[in-house]
């Protein structure tokens, strides 16, 4: 049955494919002046579609994208509901162009291709389309990461998908996806992959997209509507859990690369019982992220989980907070997102024996901690990228003061550096700071 169903969708893209190879035109339209063009798809068909997405009738005020317009009747229909719409394709169509004329459109139209669509070359748009385009794809995932960047609304998706079949006694309910190595999908060697649909739904959630909700299937395939934020909090939501901390999950410091697959790593406090991954609505700022996997500590009330960093974030400071079981948001832990060190001012001001607070000396008889001051460090130093050496061995940073100014590090040395006087270094970002000699006995 699989293979059937199979061979009836793929000859329908067939089909398709030699009309518009024949006609010309891909959407159908109807013209300022009441003439249609009839394409491969009919405008009732459309329409449907951007039904089913939940686009919404009024966009005034609200910034819209077309991916993978080609001739572009959903980029002149949103631009109809009254959006601002920038269309892209990798092909610069001369029928787009023709129909930009005769719609005397605004339609900013670039040729472009979606693995490079990123905030820094779109900016963020309230409502996004990406309409027949994931199977043609690739690098499936990397594209939808890139649509989830320049999201900051919702994403409408519809993807030709492998319907949930019985095969060998066996329903398709686990994430499945068929690759296509030459032309076995409707004679096209640029139709790489066909997901069914709960593949599909991961992949949008794996993106980056918080919310991702089926709205069914057409002729086409299935039809998603994703959301980057999570529902709104209602009137007599609960209070919120305390967020202990939010660090990256590899270096447990504070900065995270929006142009990697960085995951923040949580730790929650609260009253709620016996709390499951899918009770947590993790966020950084307004973006929702799902949340991985959660492990409850030994610790009455202590739950620690992880999330990606939602992607499309600018660079600077950003607020992760947290909601469980549809509470409020819980307090704030503050990130850096691709804050560089650059025109440091850093100074070294001073040490001490952690435990004796003895100037320039640690005795080891009390241990192997010492205490350091700086003056000028940044605001996002965190234990990961202020270095200190102790000779050739690199020393454990324990704490950093959050205050400003003068501002307390405290290290833990080597088990490798020896009785003596040694010789410390700091380095942060490209500054390189002498720090003076240590007594070790």
């Amino acid at each position: 049955m699989i293979e059937e169903q199979k061979s009836e969708r793929f000859e329908h893209v067939g089909r398709l494919q030699s009309f518009l190879d024949r006609d010309g035109f891909w959407h159908s339209f109807e013209l300022p002046d009441g003439t249609e063009i009839r394409g491969a798809n009919t405008l009732e068909g459309q329409r449907l579609r951007l039904e089913m997405l939940g686009v919404p009738a009024d966009l005034s005020g609200k910034r819209a994208l077309d991916i993978g317009t080609w001739d572009g009747w959903f980029a002149f229909e949103l631009e109809r509901r009254g959006a601002d719409v920038v269309a892209i394709d990798v092909i610069d169509n001369p029928r787009f162009r023709d129909l930009h004329k005769r719609f005397n459109s605004r339609i900013d139209y670039r040729q472009m291709d979606v693995y490079d669509i990123s905030p820094q070359t779109l900016g963020q748009f309230d409502v996004v389309l990406f309409m027949g385009v994931l199977y043609h794809l690739k690098h499936p995932l990397l594209g939808l990461e890139r649509v989830c960047a320049v999201t900051r609304g919702m994403a409408g998706i519809d993807s030709f998908v492998l319907h949930r079949r019985f095969a060998d006694g066996v329903v398709m309910d686990r994430p499945m996806m068929e690759f296509f190595e030459r032309d076995e999908f409707g004679g096209q060697t640029d139709n790489w992959c066909a997901p069914n649909l709960p593949c599909l739904l991961a992949f949008c959630r794996v993106a980056g997209f918080a919310r991702v909700k089926s709205q069914g299937a057409s002729e086409y395939g299935a039809a998603v509507t994703c959301y980057r934020e999570w529902e709104p909090v209602s009137k007599d939501a609960g209070p919120g859990p305390e967020l202990v901390f939010a660090i990256h999950h590899e270096d447990f410091g504070i900065n995270f690369n929006g142009a990697k697959d960085d995951s923040i790593t949580c730790m929650i406090r609260s009253n709620e019982p016996g709390l499951t991954v899918s009770d947590l609505q993790p966020s950084v700022d307004r973006f929702g992220s799902i949340p991985l996997q959660l492990k409850r500590k030994h610790d009455e009330g202590l739950y620690e989980f992880g999330f990606r960093l939602p992607p499309g974030l600018a660079p600077g400071w950003h607020d992760v907070r947290v909601r469980a079981r549809g509470s409020r948001p819980s307090n704030a832990k503050p990130i850096a997102v691709d804050i560089p060190l650059t025109d440091l001012d850093v100074r070294f001001e001073g040490i001490q024996d952690g435990a004796t607070w003895r100037p320039n000396e640690l005795d080891l008889s009390r241990g192997r901690v010492v205490s350091m001051w700086f003056s000028g460090l940044p605001a996002n130093v965190d234990k990961n990228n202020l270095r200190v050496f102790a000779g050739e061995e690199r020393a454990s940073v324990l704490f950093i003061e959050e205050k400003t100014g003068k501002r307390q590090v405290n290290l833990q040395l080597s088990e490798r550096v020896p009785p003596g006087v040694i010789k410390l270094r700091a380095e942060l970002g490209e500054a390189r700071l002498d720090c003076g000699e240590l007594r070790v006995f």
